[in-house]
Parts: C-alpha cells; structure tokens; sequence
C-alpha cells in the first residue's frame, strides 16, 4: 500500500533528484514536495512533473509552523533535507545555518510528533565527523566515529543530527539518520564545485582550486543516495544511523584534471586560491552497515563514466544552468505557481 512522503527541501539537487527518483520508483507512493525557495532551491529542475497528480509542492520554511500544520495531517513519512549547505556560506555567516539545520529541524520534528507521522529519516552529511589525515588511508568514518564537526555548517547538521537522534530517544519517534559523502550528478547548484568548474571551463575561464588540491572527498552519484535514502525509510532501524558512501576517493586536484580533460582544456586553467579557513582534508566513508544490514551499495558512482555522464548533462543543459545563475528559475516560480 502506497503512502504520503513530505520530501522537504525537495527543490534543492538532493531533493529534486529524489523526487524524482520516488515517482518513477515507487508508484503506489505520493510526495509532498515542501522547500523555501532560497538561493539553491529550483523548481526549474521538477518543471516536467509539477503537474504530476502525486507530486504537490507547498512553498513554506521549515520553521514555518503554520504551514506544517496544514501538511502533517496528511504526511505518513518524511525525509527531511531542507538545510543551508554551502561550507564557504556557513564561515561568513553562521547565523541563517544555525537557524534552518538546527531551529528549523526541532520544528519539524515536533510537528511530526503532534501529528503521529510514522517514519522520519534526517538526512545528515559525513562532514559531521570532522576530517581524516591525508596519510592513513586505511582510517575511515564509521557510524561509531566520534561526531567532531569542524566548519560551522558541519555544527549546525551536527545540531540537527543529535535532535533527530534525541528525539528518537526522549519520544520515542522512529526516526533513522542518514550520513552520506560528496554528491554529483545532475541538477546541481552552479556553486557547487563540479557545476561550478565545468561552466568556467566551458566559457573560457580559471577554474578557482582551493590551496594545493590534496584535500580528498569520496564521491557518490546522487541517485544512489536517493535509492539509499528510500532503504533506509523501508527498512533503516529507529535510532540508527547509517553511512552512505561511493567508494570513490579523489583528490579535489585529481577531480580538477579529470573536469579540465572532459572539457578539453588544460592546465593552465587552474588558478590556485588562498585555501578555505579550516579546510578538512580527508573524509571517507564506511558504508558496510548499510551494505550489511540494509543490501544496499553504490551502481551508479563509478568514475570516470559516473562523471564523464555529469558533465555531459552540464553541458547539454546550459539553458538550465544559466537560468539558475540569473535567478530566472526565481521569475519562472512566480509566474506559474504563485498561488501554492
């Protein structure tokens, strides 16, 4: 029997990719789509299915308790994404992440747990554990790694990680957490790095590498995450969390040659910029538990065919590139669903 599943910040990359992946794939279920709009939210990327009779979008914050009234009634699970998550955004002003990942979670979570919803998976991020040293590849973060947050938008999903783990605890609530790894894969806001990179590259211009580019991030194709995100919602045990990872190391220098080759460039496109303020080196991720207990692991995430298929996509959608970086996708919103 199908259900009703509040996807919030489902206009964001994860989210929308997830949406989309829960209407081709699990047809009995019916998504409420529930996103603020601000800078990273798109609803240009969900254009194809707004008239969709299982898909309803509710334009509302998280914080918003007077709209999540009038959604939870109707809401049997959600997987909760809504959150400010751009780590360079977070160090010059902490102040909007503290308020959505940490305030806006507590909101929804009690709104949840008024209304009896049944299931709630909180989507968190492996940079809740802090960094690992460049020269021990065998260490890897496990799901029993001491929480060691770093950046202040690594503090606020902390927050709401703990809140959704306390609540599971304190109420009773059969809520899961989910801690992945780097996305990629189509639908990406253009201030991430890979967009980012690839739209520079194909204009002509630098590519902005932070430091000497050793720092290393595991990668993981957004569309196993989403079919991760679903086992968990199935079958993830309340108050567990699990690792979701790609199995995909490389280093943020190793993916700048790789994206200057897919573009045709070369080297001397890299321009070397002063390294973030507390840069993690290292994160990797120990993705056993849910390969054990849940069956589920990466297909999707390989490289080089994995990102070859991401840059592709960034280059045969320059019109949708260029409308989320010109906030056309703002006007777009307003013109044809101003009323939800």
């Amino acid at each position: 029997m199908g259900q009703t599943i509040l996807v919030t910040g489902g206009a964001g990359f994860i989210g929308s990719n997830l949406v989309r992946f829960i209407l081709e794939n699990r047809p009995d279920d019916r998504v409420i789509n529930l996103d603020a709009l601000t800078y990273a939210g798109n609803l240009e990327s969900l254009a194809d299915l707004m008239d969709d009779p299982r898909h309803e979008f509710v334009h509302a914050d998280i914080a918003d308790v007077e709209k999540l009234e009038g959604v939870m009634p109707r809401v049997d699970s959600v997987l909760h994404l809504a959150a400010e998550s751009h780590v360079d955004r977070s160090i010059h002003d902490p102040s909007l992440f503290l308020k959505t990942n940490i305030i806006g979670t507590q909101v929804l979570l009690d709104a949840a747990k008024r209304h009896g919803v049944g299931r709630f998976v909180y989507v968190s991020t492996d940079e809740v554990y802090g960094e690992l040293p460049l020269d021990d590849k065998s260490q890897l973060f496990t799901e029993e790694t001491p929480l060691k947050p770093n950046s202040p938008y690594a503090v606020s999903k902390t927050g709401g990680d703990m809140l959704a783990r306390a609540y599971w605890h304190t109420y009773g609530m059969n809520v899961s957490i989910t801690r992945c790894s780097n996305n990629f894969g189509a639908y990406q806001f253009p201030e991430k790095v890979i967009p980012l990179f690839v739209n520079k590259l194909i204009e002509g211009e630098q590519v902005p590498l932070y430091g000497d580019g050793s720092n290393v991030r595991d990668w993981l194709h957004v569309l196993d995450h989403c079919e991760a995100i679903c086992r968990v919602l199935d079958d993830g045990k309340p108050g567990e969390a699990y690792n979701i990872g790609g199995n995909n190391e490389r280093s943020n220098l190793e993916l700048t040659r790789m994206l200057i080759d897919l573009c045709g460039r070369d080297e001397s496109a890299i321009k070397h910029v002063e390294d973030r303020l507390g840069h993690d080196k290292r994160y990797a991720i120990d993705a056993s538990k849910i390969r054990r207990e849940l069956g589920w692991e990466p297909t999707r995430s390989a490289w080089p065919g994995a990102l070859e298929e991401t840059v592709q996509w960034y280059k045969d959608n320059r019109v949708w590139c260029d409308h989320v970086r010109s906030g056309e996708y703002k006007r777009f919103y307003a013109q044809n669903y101003s009323g939800s």
